[in-house]
């Protein structure tokens, strides 16, 4: 079997969520060794979150964890105790990269803190991942991605072809406020991992998942500037052309028609109707001024005709519009199916359900799903007993006074 991109790699995970997970996930797909730190017997918040199966919560059975965690090994751990610390040094000193994600100071006050870790492992990479950075005025600040999305412009931005905009300003969908950090320091660790390579030398990094999100703003850095357009709800997209999404007979279609050209093939979609033919509809700027009449006319003609018949001929047409998909249209995709974007996992407590694999192919290094992600505390003893060399009894003593 072929090896993978980042096989040797070691990374030390401390983190709980997403942000964090997803950056080590990531490093775990491409056949980095992720060990994962749990708080113990509660370990990471992410076990709480749905979707469950059967919407019943069980901490090894949520969705989100679950998917997160694939192919990384997991230990319990609690390094705000003195043995607990003396066994964090210990796994740092084996360790290319270490992933946390604790408040400003809080790994300093321990111990644990870069300087510090530095000493025991010259070639560390460390990762902070803060909501607003280690400095500034921000610095000490809690948030959860309601709080950061707005923060960062995202919940204002965001959606674009909302149909009501008369609403507030809503955080977008899914966790695309914390997915996207997670991204961000990704690449981030990858370049660190490169300059390493090239020097041997470790190197502190430091995300603010605020600063992260700003740079998510693209549309937005270049419209103002530019063109001096604010792209915000009540003035981007939807309020500048018609469409967006609309309901159609068995569900909703998604159309964006900026060019002339596209919107000319959505009029031929939807034959030409007369309304279309008037003057202050053949001018862009007179027809985005009537821009909720337009669409309400459009979507007359789609709540008769389903989205594959939409979808096909306008298509055929070069009109961008598509289908709506839901979760379980994208499983049942054809095109994800025949790519084998899905796989099964079998899990000891979830049993065997279907898991995305990788949106990218190696040809060289390609995925495999190695494990699925761990029981709370599942490696304890292949870590702490065959690695670092407890015994049996060290490892109960550790239990019972719940530094594992």
């Amino acid at each position: 079997m072929a090896g993978k991109a980042l096989e040797g790699i070691k990374v030390l995970e401390y983190c709980s969520m997403i942000s964090g997970p997803y950056c080590t996930k990531i490093m775990a797909d491409m056949g980095a060794e992720v060990i994962k730190i749990e708080a113990p017997r509660k370990g990471d918040e992410a076990r709480t979150k749905p979707p469950f199966p059967q919407d019943t919560p069980d901490p090894e059975k949520s969705g989100l964890f679950l998917y997160l965690n694939t192919n990384k090994l997991g230990i319990t751990l609690a390094p705000e105790k003195p043995e607990g610390r003396e066994i964090f040094r210990k796994l740092v000193m084996d360790v290319d990269v270490l992933v946390e994600d604790s408040a400003p100071g809080e790994m300093e006050a321990l111990g644990l803190g870069y300087d510090d870790l530095k000493k025991l492992n010259p070639g560390l990479i460390m990762t902070s991942i803060t909501p607003f950075g280690r400095s500034g005025p921000y610095k000490g600040y809690k948030a959860y991605q309601l709080n950061l999305v707005h923060v960062s412009g995202q919940g204002y931005l965001l959606p674009l072809s909302s149909p009501d905009l008369t609403r507030p300003p809503v955080k977008v969908g899914g966790n695309p406020g914390d997915y996207d950090p997670g991204l961000v320091v990704l690449v981030a660790v990858l370049a660190a991992l490169y300059w390493k390579g090239l020097t041997g030398e470790g190197q502190f990094i430091e995300l603010s998942k605020q600063e992260a999100l700003i740079s998510m703003q693209r549309v937005e850095s270049v419209t103002f500037p530019n063109d001096k357009v604010n792209m915000t709800r009540t003035g981007g997209v939807q309020g500048r052309m018609p469409g967006g999404i609309m309901p159609c007979k068995d569900g909703y279609v998604v159309s964006v028609t900026p060019e002339e050209h596209q919107w000319r093939a959505l009029m031929e979609l939807i034959g030409n109707p007369e309304w279309s033919r008037e003057e202050w509809c053949k001018d862009p700027v007179t027809r985005s001024e009537r821009a909720p009449e337009v669409t309400a006319h459009i979507v007359e003609w789609m709540k008769e005709h389903t989205m594959d018949e939409i979808f096909r001929k306008g298509q055929a047409l070069s009109c961008p519009i598509a289908p709506v998909r839901s979760a379980a249209d994208v499983l049942s995709s054809e095109q994800l199916r025949s790519r084998g974007f899905f796989v099964d996992m079998e899990h000891p407590a979830a049993g065997k359900f279907k898991c995305p694999s990788a949106p990218y192919r190696f040809s060289r290094t390609p995925w495999h799903l190695e494990r699925p992600a761990p029981m709370l505390g599942q490696h304890n003893e292949e870590i702490y007993a065959h690695r670092l060399g407890y015994t049996g009894e060290a490892l109960e003593n550790l239990r019972r006074c719940g530094v594992i």
